[in-house]
């Protein structure tokens, strides 16, 4: 049973995330045959200020 953990910047709305769901199980399923009921993806919001990019906080250089 895999699991996919995505790990993304908070912000995306809802119906954002259920397409992005919507699509990483259409991959699985068409690249190695792994059906939607048997996959689990978890995604971890993390909020700008936590998440260090070009050596500064994100939500410094994205605002």
């Amino acid at each position: 049973m895999p699991v996919v953990i995505v790990e993304m910047w908070a912000g995306e709305t809802e119906e954002d995330k259920a397409r992005l769901i919507q699509g990483i199980s259409r991959v699985f399923q068409e690249a190695i045959n792994v059906k939607p009921d048997r996959l689990h993806i978890i995604i971890h919001e993390i909020p700008r200020n936590n998440w260090g990019f070009k050596g500064r906080q994100a939500s410094k250089l994205f605002q």
